[in-house]
């Protein structure tokens, strides 16, 4: 499949039609890592790979916070499906136009968030558990698809990890949160891997006035991780970058669910699906319910 990548790529180059190719590339000094990589050169496009290691979302270069890809020119991007739903998000929040992009879509049976679990096969054991709820394991959206189309993963609840944390009693889902998020280092890995994230200046950052305490501790680690899936919520597409750069393991991308879970049967809404849709708290519908309000 990296052959037919880099052949599309190529193409793209020399014909002009894009400046830059947003991708994935090899680690030479470590084979079961890949990196993202810009290729402005048709000479340069046998650097791109796709395999279950391309795990990142390369969305996150595509945002007017990244303005130095921006200045390259008009970007051709490879994104698996779940990067096609954060580029559906930004072109929503109008972070770019789509006609300022090619999409280089790639059938994805699943990626694996440690490259050296796979040897060449994917199972239910080394695939990340973001891919065993996946509904579009083909791109919704491209202009050039890489592979066959994949069918969707048939799950029967892609919703049973939220379900199992509320099961959970309030007390005891509190008591959880605390004990995760008293771990947090605040080293903002999760913001600066986040497509979503594009703020020129973050909340966290700010100190007149400052929202969030500086420091590491349980108060202010509890202000940061929340107002950030607050944030979030309606906006995330649940690609799991959070939670797989975390140096300490906080499970991010359940918080996020929850909140997308939340979206979804209030509003009726996923993010990631249509560009043209409304974003949940950008409307109002005079049927909303409104049966919280006391």
């Amino acid at each position: 499949m990296s052959k037919g990548l880099q052949d599309i790529a190529r193409e793209l180059l020399e014909k002009g039609e894009v400046q830059v190719v947003v991708g994935w590339g090899a680690v030479k000094a470590d084979p079961d890592r890949t990196r993202p990589i810009l290729v402005t050169d048709p000479d340069e496009v046998g650097e791109l790979v796709w395999n279950p290691r391309c795990v990142n979302n390369l969305a996150v270069y595509l945002t007017k916070a990244k303005s130095d890809v921006q200045a390259l020119g008009k970007a051709a991007i490879v994104a698996k499906g779940c990067d096609v739903k954060a580029i559906t998000g930004l072109i929503q929040e109008m972070q770019f136009s789509r006609d300022d992009l090619v999409i280089i879509g790639v059938a994805c049976k699943g990626v694996v968030s440690d490259g050296s679990l796979w040897q060449g096969e994917l199972t239910e054991e080394n695939r990340d558990l973001k891919c065993r709820f996946c509904d579009v394991r083909t791109p919704r959206t491209y202009d050039h698809l890489v592979g066959e189309e994949v069918p969707p993963v048939d799950a029967e609840d892609d919703w049973k990890d939220v379900r199992e944390l509320e099961e959970k009693t309030p007390r005891e889902r509190w008591d959880y949160w605390q004990e995760q998020f008293e771990r947090c280092i605040r080293c903002y890995a999760c913001r600066q891997a986040c497509p979503f994230c594009y703020c020129t200046r973050c909340i966290a950052d700010k100190t007149l006035p400052r929202w969030i305490e500086s420091g590491q501790h349980p108060r202010a680690n509890l202000a940061w991780n929340i107002i950030r899936a607050m944030h979030l919520a309606g906006r995330c597409v649940e690609c799991g970058e959070c939670e797989r750069v975390c140096p300490v393991g906080i499970p991010l991308n359940l918080l996020n669910r929850e909140l997308a879970k939340e979206v979804a049967v209030e509003y009726g809404y996923r993010a990631g699906y249509d560009s043209e849709a409304p974003p949940p708290f950008a409307t109002y519908r005079e049927e909303d319910d409104q049966s919280f309000i006391r």
